[in-house]
């Protein structure tokens, strides 16, 4: 993931209102998505292009601005790019991604857009919805490497609802509010694909939006899983997850204790430290720990 990017809270707003695109925008959200997808009815999508160019040529802080455009079999999404792509955004979301040839399939389109557009080759970030179709949950390891388009993906994330639909599945929770085990597989199948694929691995919405506790709990738990961010649908969801994935100030502390004592001692493969031994991962983790800070 390029060093220069890094978000913790994506908040959505549908493209066919302006008061929530402008309210998504003035708040403390790391990135807005405007969606062009699931959000919008199919006659409406026209007039929710032409509203999302319209934000975007008059908006002054692009990079933070992305839009979800509709899947690539649908027959929309060249439409949607072919409207957004003149006003900057920052990047592009891909849902229903299915695996590498996708990827490469988009940023094609971006550096033809991008060209004609007079917009810096590669300047469009992706982040990619990796485990939506029931065959998409087999690529998730398929991004890693450098192929065409590999320098534009920063991050993936994951989604139940549309994974639900494909599945024919009417439940999706468990009583105690965790997943099934087959959405807990997507869930680490995004997770391990977007670290092989060095990316941020970005946790799914909480549809509940007003369960402020559980999100806040929820939102920790997979910060120490190794997620990086987490999508949001509401803005009193950001600043939760905003607080939940920046590190407290002791574990900061701790995670400098630890690259500290490993410098003043270069050659050692392990060290004795308070009753306990640490060794290199300890050292990987602090040092992880205190670039997610940065």
């Amino acid at each position: 993931m390029p060093a220069s990017f890094s978000a913790r809270s994506w908040l959505f707003a549908p493209a066919d209102s302006e008061r929530k695109m402008q309210k998504a925008a003035d708040g403390p959200a790391d990135a807005v998505i405007f969606d062009l997808e699931d959000s919008v009815a199919p006659a409406s999508k026209p007039a929710a292009r032409e509203r999302t160019r319209a934000f975007l040529d008059a908006a002054t802080d692009h990079d933070r601005l992305w839009v979800r455009i509709n899947p690539l079999n649908s027959g929309m999404a060249l439409d949607d790019l072919a409207q957004v792509m003149p006003g900057r955004p920052g990047g592009i979301m891909l849902p229903k991604s299915e695996g590498r040839a996708d990827l490469e399939r988009l940023s094609h389109y971006l550096s033809a857009l991008e060209a004609a557009n007079g917009i810096e080759q590669g300047a469009t970030k992706i982040i990619a919805l990796v485990t939506e179709t029931a065959a998409a949950m087999f690529t998730t390891g398929e991004y890693r490497g450098h192929y065409p388009g590999s320098d534009r993906l920063v991050a993936m994330s994951w989604g139940a609802e549309d994974l639900s639909s494909a599945l024919g599945s009417s439940q999706r929770t468990l009583p105690d509010g965790s997943y099934t085990p087959v959405y807990e597989l997507a869930r680490n199948l995004c997770l391990l694909g977007a670290v092989a694929a060095e990316v941020a691995p970005i946790e799914t919405i909480m549809a509940d939006f007003r369960d402020l506790d559980g999100l806040k709990h929820r939102a920790e738990m997979l910060r120490r899983s190794g997620f990086r961010g987490m999508l949001a649908i509401h803005p009193a969801q950001v600043e939760i997850i905003n607080a939940a994935f920046t590190p407290g100030e002791e574990e900061l502390a701790r995670a400098r204790e630890v690259v500290a004592l490993f410098a003043a001692n270069p050659e050692a493969g392990a060290i004795g430290h308070e009753g306990a031994m640490l060794d290199r991962p300890h050292l990987l983790q602090a040092q992880a720990l205190l670039a997610l800070a940065r």
